[in-house]
C-alpha cells in the first residue's frame, strides 16, 4: 500500500491500526485494573475506580485516536469518493472529492471509492481472453439472415463530474450491468443494417465508426466517457466461411484465366508490332533505294551484281539493258569446243552493242 500513497497515503490506514491496537490495550489495561481492585477492595469499589483518572484518561485518548482515524480519508490518485452523508438532505454529498486527504464527520459520513483510470472491456471468442470465461462473442444477424459473432473491446473510464449519479444508479455494478449490455444492444442493432456481404467487405471500417459514434453517445448519456471501441475479430457460420472460400478460390482461377489471356494478348500485339516496324523499315529502305536511283542509275547495275551467286566466274552487263546473264564454263579449259559453241550465240544474241565486260580472275 506505501507504494501506492507513501507514507501521507497510508496515514488513515496507520490511524486505523492504531485505534484498534489502542483498544485492545485500553480493554486489557482496565480488565486488569478492575481484576485487582475486586480482589483487594470488592466489586463495588473496582467498579467506581473505572471512573477515575486512571481509566478515564486512556479512554479519551484511545477515543480520540478513533475519531481521528474515522474523520481522516485518504483518496488515491487513480481514485475519486463519493462521500455517503447521514447529515446531508440527499444522504450524499453534491461533489466528489479528489485524490488526497479529506475530513469526514466520523461515524456520519462514509466514502465509497471509484476508479477514475481508463479501463478496457473485452467480449471475445477466445475462452480466456474476455471477462467472462468461455465464448463470450456477440451474436448478431446480420439484414440478409446471417449470423456473425462478432469480438470488440472498449476502453472507457468513469466522468469524475457524473460519479454520484453513478453510484446512486449503479454503485460497483456500472461494468456488469451497464457496460456490457449497452454495447451488446448497440452491436446487435447496427449489425442488422448491414449485409453479411458488407460486413466481410471494406464497409467493416464504416460498422466501427458507427459503433463507435453509437456507443459514445450512449456512454456520455450514463456518466461514462468513451475513448475507443475496437473491432477485434469478426466470425461466420460455417457454411457461410465454406461459401466465401469456394468464391475467393473460383475468383483467384478467374483472375488467373485473365491474366493468362492478357499475356496471350501482349505477346500477340508484340508480334504484331514486331511485323509492323519490320515493314516500315522494308518500306524505308525501298524508299532510299528509290531515292539512290534517282541519283545514280547504276546503283541498280550494282545491286544485281552484289545479289549473283558466288558461282559466277564472269557476266556481261549491256550499256542500255539493265541485265546481266552468266556465262557459262567460261573458266573450263579451252580445248572444250563444244561447249564454247553452246555459248557464244548466248552472248552474241545478248550484244547488239559493244558491252562492257566485268571478268573476275
Amino acid at each position: 500500500m506505501f507504494a501506492h500513497g507513501g507514507i501521507i497515503g497510508n496515514l488513515d490506514s496507520l490511524l486505523q491500526l492504531m485505534a484498534r491496537v489502542s483498544w485492545v490495550l485500553f480493554t486489557l489495561y482496565a480488565t486488569y485494573s478492575f481484576v485487582m481492585v475486586t480482589r483487594n477492595r470488592g466489586v463495588r469499589f473496582a467498579l467506581l475506580r473505572l471512573f477515575s483518572f486512571r481509566i478515564l484518561v486512556p479512554f479519551v485518548i484511545v477515543v480520540g485516536i478513533s475519531l481521528l482515524s474515522a474523520a481522516l480519508i485518504f483518496v488515491y490518485p487513480q481514485q475519486a469518493a463519493v462521500i455517503v452523508s447521514l447529515i446531508s438532505p440527499s444522504g450524499v454529498r453534491p461533489q466528489p472529492v479528489r485524490a488526497g486527504l479529506h475530513w469526514i464527520f466520523p461515524f456520519l459520513e462514509n466514502e465509497a471509492r471509484y476508479p477514475i483510470f481508463w479501463q478496457t472491456y473485452t467480449m471475445s471468442h477466445i475462452p480466456t481472453e474476455g471477462e467472462v470465461l468461455g465464448d463470450d462473442s456477440i451474436r448478431a444477424r446480420t439484414s440478409d439472415g446471417q449470423e456473425v459473432r462478432l469480438s470488440s473491446s472498449v476502453i472507457f473510464r468513469l466522468d469524475f463530474e457524473h460519479l454520484v449519479s453513478i453510484h446512486i444508479d449503479w454503485q460497483d455494478r456500472y461494468v456488469h450491468d451497464l457496460v456490457r449490455p449497452v454495447i451488446r444492444g448497440v452491436v446487435r442493432s447496427q449489425v442488422s443494417q448491414f449485409t453479411v456481404g458488407e460486413v466481410n467487405s471494406h464497409e467493416r471500417k464504416d460498422l466501427e465508426i458507427a459503433l463507435s459514434r453509437l456507443l459514445r453517445v450512449q456512454f456520455m448519456d450514463k456518466g461514462l466517457i468513451m475513448d475507443q471501441f475496437l473491432l477485434r475479430d469478426i466470425n461466420f457460420a460455417k457454411e457461410f466461411a465454406t461459401a466465401i472460400e469456394h468464391k475467393q478460390v473460383a475468383l483467384e482461377r478467374q483472375q488467373q484465366t485473365v491474366y493468362e489471356a492478357q499475356q496471350r494478348r501482349n505477346l500477340a500485339q508484340g508480334e504484331a508490332d514486331a511485323i509492323r516496324i519490320k515493314a516500315e523499315a522494308q518500306a524505308q529502305a525501298v524508299e532510299l533505294v528509290a531515292e539512290a536511283l534517282k541519283l545514280n542509275p547504276a546503283v541498280l547495275t550494282y545491286r544485281y551484281i552484289d545479289k549473283l551467286s558466288p558461282k559466277i566466274r564472269a557476266m556481261l552487263v549491256p550499256t542500255e539493258t539493265p541485265l546481266i546473264l552468266p556465262t557459262p564454263h567460261l573458266d573450263d579449259p579451252l580445248d572444250s569446243e563444244p561447249e564454247k559453241e553452246k555459248a557464244e550465240p548466248v552472248m552474241q544474241t545478248m550484244s547488239p552493242q559493244l558491252p562492257a565486260s566485268i571478268t573476275n580472275p
